[in-house]
């Protein structure tokens, strides 16, 4: 109320008519429908709100139909197995959707809510129900479920479509590698490659191939960044490496071959460059001889038949594609009998692991390959698979495997 000392307001004599309103006038005109039934649903009272809805007259309704006459198929089926015996049972029912039968033939959707009113001897007399006319909710509801249909249509074409680019990845990833490695003479090999995402390109690549005279060529290499950029680097890299060494040059001649090309190809301002180290095995009486050169990229693990897992240095390898000058250097090994050499992208030595989330690093590679020396490629390749599964979340990058190990036999 206003505080003491100022004006009340005028109310209009429109406004004071309005509000002498009957309450029976209130009952007729209210926004919503009321209908009241006897216990059988027989009507016996509705007002004018309800009947405009549906288009009749109070002749037509009042003792002449049933709730249940109003309503459509649906809705009788609806109001008599669940809608009545649950009214019946609790006394009261609320917010229940139904939908009722318009003169001219269009169905109204409405919300209804009902209680039982009983008599002083608690015996129930009469149904008294209110109807909420629920055109725009279920307009709403309309929308709001066409929606969903759209956004499942739309969820159901982005698997698809996932899908196709996982096939299409799939292939072109398979089309950068060997289709299998082939068979070298006292030497058995394994491999194994991990793709961090289906549906992004890896930047690892590796090959086995014969260069004549008993003598085989290998490489594994990572090139910096995914995708088809990446691929594209991939592709000539493996291209250049092969023509390189079938052409008979020595591991840091091959080396410096690549890094030309690149410097070449990607001399536009946008440098790319990858890790790679390249190798060539040759006979040498029991053992096999192994000459090696190494562009940046993480050392070679040697498993000796004694039980001692070494890295190989490979000095003077610099990144391949990044420097004009790069220089490289050939070195020396041998594969004796029980030996296996292990080549690795730095996708397992970069895994995190651990609560603190910390790099798993060199160390813990050499002392993981000690534990499985002396072994055969076989079980080298198979023993960091099962590590690579271990880090779980924690590899997130590509990683390939290469084995060769001379057999003791």
């Amino acid at each position: 109320m206003p505080p003491d000392g100022e004006a009340q307001p005028s109310i209009d004599s429109d406004v004071v008519a309005l509000l002498e309103d009957s309450t029976e006038e209130l009952y007729e005109s209210a926004p919503c429908g009321y209908l009241s039934t006897l216990m059988d649903g027989t009507i016996v009272k509705i007002n004018k709100t309800l009947l405009d809805w549906l288009g009749l007259s109070r002749d037509e309704v009042v003792r002449r139909r049933r709730f249940s006459d109003l309503l459509t198929v649906g809705g009788k089926l609806y109001h008599e197995t669940h809608y009545a015996p649950m009214l019946r049972m609790q006394g009261v029912a609320g917010g229940i959707a139904l939908e009722m039968k318009v003169a001219d033939g269009a169905r109204l959707p409405v919300l209804i809510t009902s209680t039982v009113k009983r008599g002083a001897d608690d015996r129930p007399l009469l149904v008294r129900t209110t109807v909420f006319d629920a055109t725009d909710r279920r307009s709403y509801e309309r929308e709001l479920l066409r929606a969903r249909r759209e956004a499942e249509k739309a969820r159901r074409q982005a698997e698809a479509d996932r899908e196709q680019l996982r096939e299409a990845l799939a292939v072109l990833q398979q089309s950068l590698l060997p289709a299998s490695l082939p068979v070298v003479p006292g030497v058995e090999t394994a491999v194994h490659y991990h793709t961090a995402s289906p549906i992004r390109l890896g930047g690892d690549f590796y090959d086995l191939f014969p260069l004549g005279d008993e003598r085989f060529a290998f490489f594994l290499g990572d090139v910096c960044g995914k995708g088809p950029k990446a691929a594209a680097v991939t592709s000539l890299a493996r291209y250049t490496l092969r023509t390189a060494a079938l052409q008979g040059l020595d591991p840091e001649a091959v080396l410096s071959t690549l890094n030309a090309a690149l410097l070449e190809r990607y001399a536009d301002g946008d440098p790319r460059y990858c890790t790679v180290i390249f190798g060539v095995l040759e006979p040498e009486g029991r053992a096999v001889g192994v000459r090696l050169a190494s562009g940046g990229h993480p050392p070679a693990l040697m498993l000796r038949a004694d039980g001692v897992a070494q890295y190989l240095p490979t000095p003077a390898g610099m990144l391949v594609g990044a420097f004009p000058q790069a220089s490289f250097t050939t070195v020396r090994t041998a594969l004796e009998p029980g030996d296996t050499l292990l080549l690795y992208t730095d996708g397992v030595t970069e895994a995190r692991t651990g609560a603190d989330n910390d790099l798993y690093g060199y160390d813990a590679l050499q002392s993981f390959a000690t534990g499985l020396a002396p072994a055969q490629p076989r079980a080298v390749i198979d023993a960091f698979a099962g590590l690579l599964v271990g880090f779980g979340d924690g590899l997130n990058d590509d990683t390939a495997l290469l084995a060769l190990g001379r057999p003791h036999h």
